[in-house]
């Protein structure tokens, strides 16, 4: 009895950072899908691991329910945390990226009919709730957190990157969506949210340097979160090619060429800064990892920042026909994968022996009263 008490409690613990595990996990399958390589196995093992990740995201979501059902304040004290707040970005990219999955994988068992039912109802909660995120988190940044000069860290980006997801994740919708203003809506509007997304990530990835060059790493836990930036430049690059590639479908020549074209030179630079970045977190985890690095949820900044990286690559591996990028694109999948493994197996012991679900560290910042 005391055991299910415990456990009971623990729904009141779930953070919305734990959605980060079914984003790590759905990137998986979705970048597997769009490996320029498929070997055999890979399709079946996609499938899996996208109905993995499907099943977590219901399971999570009713857990999550439920603690907000027995602890009505506890949405609102997440929100109030200056560190946990920038989490609320992780539940809207869940829905998106299982979403994605369902149209790219679930048809094979849903059906294609169903499979776009569900995306569309996971891409408009995704979206709706990625750009409250995206409004909401800011805002109350502005006027209500305490932010200290070395506050910015990875986990900024996090509100502010589902409308990029969104952009990305509706081009797969546009086939799917009636001729005409409807899908010219969805594609403006697509684009709309690519450069909301991008804008913001520029000025967050900004502070972010500068906070590294003046202040350097700060606490070890708070090192994965480094990686994050890969997430809004692997996404990117995969929202503007991803778009590019059917924006003939809803626009004429010459606007449909220009922004195929622009897919491709967007994409290539931001791949070489995306490819600096690597380095520069890798060799900062490597010399955390060699001094100490405990694990946490922020561990699952190893896995989807890297799957948009798998993406990016592999179309702009489709767009030009480069090895360069088809190798890239393996690489980093099968970086992605160790990353996944590892992550995975330390978030299912710590869950078993229930460490991860008492309450988190202390805020960098503190909320004005």
């Amino acid at each position: 009895m005391r055991e299910l008490q415990r456990r009971s409690r623990g729904f009141s613990n779930l953070t919305p950072n734990w959605y980060a595990s079914i984003m790590g996990t759905g990137i998986v399958a979705v970048a597997a899908a769009s490996l320029p390589w498929q070997p055999r196995g890979l399709h079946i093992g996609a499938l899996l691991i996208w109905a993995l990740a499907a099943f977590l995201l219901v399971a999570l979501t009713i857990a999550t329910g439920i603690g907000w059902a027995r602890d009505t304040g506890a949405a609102r004290r997440h929100l109030l945390n200056p560190l946990m707040a920038h989490f609320y970005g992780a539940p809207p990219m869940a829905f998106l990226t299982v979403g994605a999955g369902t149209i790219l994988l679930g048809r094979d068992i849903l059906g294609l009919r169903v499979a776009i039912d569900v995306d569309w109802v996971l891409w408009f909660g995704g979206t709706v709730s990625g750009l409250l995120a995206a409004g909401v988190v800011p805002y109350l940044t502005f006027t209500r957190y305490a932010i200290r000069p070395d506050s910015a860290f990875g986990g900024w980006l996090m509100p502010v990157v589902p409308p990029m997801v969104s952009a990305s994740t509706g081009a797969l919708l546009v086939p799917y969506t009636p001729a005409g203003q409807a899908r010219l809506a969805l594609l403006l509007a697509s684009y709309a949210m690519f450069g909301l997304s991008l804008l913001v990530s520029i000025v967050i990835i900004t502070l972010i340097w500068y906070r590294l060059a003046v202040y350097k790493t700060g606490d070890a836990t708070m090192v994965p979160t480094l990686w994050i930036v890969l997430g809004p430049l692997g996404q990117s690059i995969a929202a503007a090619n991803l778009l590019g590639g059917v924006a003939h479908q809803a626009l004429p020549v010459p606007y449909s060429t220009a922004l195929q074209a622009f897919g491709v030179v967007y994409g290539v630079p931001v791949w070489g800064f995306a490819l600096l970045w690597s380095a520069i977190a890798a060799a900062i985890t490597i010399r955390t990892v060699r001094e100490h690095l405990p694990f946490s949820l922020t561990w699952w900044s190893f896995t989807f920042p890297v799957g948009t990286f798998v993406l990016g690559s592999s179309e702009l591996a489709l767009r030009t026909g480069s090895d360069l990028f088809q190798l890239a694109a393996v690489l980093s999948y099968f970086g992605l994968v160790a990353a996944w493994v590892t992550v995975a197996l330390r978030t299912a012991r710590g869950s078993l022996h229930g460490t991860l679900f008492r309450a988190t560290a202390a805020p960098a910042a503190t909320a004005r009263g």
